[in-house]
C-alpha cells in the first residue's frame, strides 16, 4: 500500500509540474505587478486583423470596425520546461497580468461574448503570452468633405497604454506593415482602400509619455454612383433648359413652362443630394458647387427669355406710337394746309422756350447753346450721358438674343465643366 501511494503521489507531482505556469500562478505570482517590475520595460508586440468595417458615417465623422487584436509579451514568472505551447481557458486571464491597452478616439466599444467571451490566452514555454481579443469599436475619423464625392479620407486606429508610460511598457508592431491583415480584402459600399501603413509614436500627456501604435489607412470614395444619381440628371436638366432657345419668342406658355419646370426640378435634386449629409452642411462640397453651377445656368436660361421677350415687347410698343401720330399729322396737314403757320409758330416757340420745357428724351440736346444756369447745364449733360449709356444696352434686335444663347450657353457650360473636373480630380 505504501508503494502504491508513493507511486500515485509521484504521478500527481509530475502532472502538476507538467502544467505550464501552474506553480507560478499559485505560488508567488502577483498579477498586479508587471513583468520585470522595477527593471526594464515590457516589450509588447501587437498585430491586427480587420474583420470588417461595417459603416463609415460622414455626418457623425466616424467608422465602425470589428478587429482581432493580438498582443504578445514575455513574463519570466511563467517559464516552464519543454518546447510546447498551451491554450488556456480565457477565464484564466483574470489571474494574469495583461497590458492596459485602449483604443484612442473610440466612441463606443465592446468585447464580443457569444457564446463566451471572445478572448484567447496562449502560454509558451519561454514565458511568452499571446492574448487575443475580438472587439467592435466606433472610432472618430476627421473628414474633409470639401471635395465630396471625389474625396479621399484618411482614418486612423490608434492603440495606446492607458496607465503605463514608456518607462514601463514599449509598444511595437510585430512585423511592421505585415502586422495588419484583412484590410486589403475589405469590400465597402462607397469606398475603396487605397493604401495603409503602420506607425510607432509617443503620446505626450501631462502625466507622462505613453507609447502609441497607429494604423493609418486611406479610403477613396467611389464616384460612379454619384455620377449616375446626381451629375448626369443635373446635366440633362441644364441641356433641357436650352431647348427653349429654339422656340420662338411668341410661344410664351411653352418657354415659361420649360424654364419653371427645370428650375423646380433642379431645386428638388439639390435638396435630395443634401439629405444624407444633413449634419455636414457647414462644408461647401464639390457636389454643391456643381449643382449650384447647373442651377445658375438653368436660371440664366429663364432670365434670358424674360430679357428677350421684354425687349421684343418694348420694340413693338415703340413702333406703334411713332407710326400713329405721324399719319394723323399728315392727314391734318393735307386737309388744313397750314404748314407755314405751324412752322412760324414752332420757330417762335423755340426762341422763347425755357429749359424746363425741353424734351429730355432727345439724345442730341445741345446744352452749350442754351441760355440756362450752370446747374441746369450739368443736369442736361448728365441726362444726355445716361441716354447714351442706356442706348448701349438697348437690344436692337431681340431675336438675336436666342441666336447667341444657342452658342454661348453650351460653350460656357463646357468650359466651366473642364475647370470643375480638372480642379477636383487633380488638385
Amino acid at each position: 500500500r505504501r508503494c502504491s501511494l508513493c507511486h500515485m503521489s509521484d504521478l500527481r507531482s509530475r502532472d502538476t509540474t507538467s502544467l505550464p505556469g501552474f506553480e507560478n500562478l499559485t505560488m508567488g505570482y502577483n498579477k498586479y505587478l508587471r513583468p520585470y517590475f522595477g527593471g526594464e520595460p515590457v516589450q509588447i508586440a501587437m498585430s491586427l486583423d480587420i474583420a470588417s468595417i461595417s459603416s463609415i458615417s460622414e455626418s457623425d465623422m466616424d467608422y465602425t470596425a470589428t478587429i482581432y487584436l493580438r498582443q504578445r509579451w514575455t513574463d519570466p514568472r511563467l517559464v516552464f520546461h519543454g518546447n510546447k505551447s498551451f491554450t488556456l481557458d480565457a477565464r484564466l486571464v483574470e489571474l494574469l497580468w495583461v497590458p492596459d491597452t485602449y483604443i484612442v478616439e473610440s466612441k463606443r466599444s465592446f468585447l464580443h461574448d457569444v457564446t463566451v467571451g471572445n478572448r484567447l490566452i496562449r502560454l509558451f514555454s519561454n514565458g511568452t503570452i499571446l492574448y487575443a481579443l475580438r472587439i467592435t469599436t466606433t472610432v472618430a475619423c476627421n473628414m474633409d468633405l470639401s471635395k465630396y464625392p471625389m474625396d479621399t479620407q484618411t482614418c486612423r486606429l490608434q492603440l495606446e497604454s492607458w496607465g503605463y508610460d514608456e518607462n514601463d511598457v514599449i509598444f511595437t508592431w510585430l512585423r511592421g506593415n505585415d502586422s495588419v491583415h484583412g484590410i486589403e480584402k475589405l469590400r465597402l459600399s462607397q469606398y475603396t482602400v487605397e493604401r495603409y501603413y503602420t506607425l510607432v509614436s509617443k503620446s505626450q500627456q501631462e502625466t507622462g509619455s505613453y507609447p502609441r501604435l497607429t494604423l493609418q489607412f486611406e479610403l477613396r470614395r467611389n464616384v460612379l454612383y454619384f455620377i449616375l444619381e446626381t451629375y448626369v440628371p443635373s446635366t440633362l436638366l441644364v441641356m433641357l433648359s436650352w431647348v427653349s432657345f429654339w422656340i420662338t419668342l411668341d410661344s410664351v406658355p411653352a418657354r415659361t413652362c420649360i424654364g419653371v419646370t427645370t428650375v423646380l426640378s433642379m431645386t428638388t435634386l439639390m435638396i435630395g443630394s443634401r439629405s444624407p449629409l444633413s449634419k455636414t452642411n457647414c462644408f461647401i462640397k464639390a457636389i454643391d458647387v456643381y449643382l449650384g453651377i447647373c442651377f445658375s445656368f438653368i436660371f440664366g436660361a429663364l432670365v434670358e427669355y424674360a430679357v428677350a421677350h421684354y425687349s421684343s415687347s418694348q420694340k413693338c410698343a415703340a413702333k406703334a406710337p411713332q407710326e400713329g401720330p405721324a399719319n394723323e399729322l399728315t392727314k391734318e396737314m393735307e386737309e388744313a394746309n397750314i404748314t407755314n403757320i405751324l412752322n412760324s409758330s414752332i420757330a417762335s416757340y423755340k426762341r422763347n422756350i425755357s429749359f424746363t420745357s425741353i424734351d429730355i428724351s432727345s439724345d442730341n440736346v445741345n446744352c452749350s447753346g442754351l441760355t440756362m444756369k450752370t446747374h441746369e447745364k450739368i443736369k442736361c449733360v448728365l441726362r444726355n450721358k445716361m441716354h447714351r449709356i442706356i442706348g448701349y444696352f438697348t437690344i436692337q434686335n431681340p431675336s438675336n438674343v436666342d441666336h447667341y444663347s444657342k452658342v454661348l450657353f453650351p460653350l460656357f457650360f463646357m468650359l466651366v465643366n473642364v475647370f470643375y473636373w480638372a480642379y477636383y480630380l487633380y488638385f
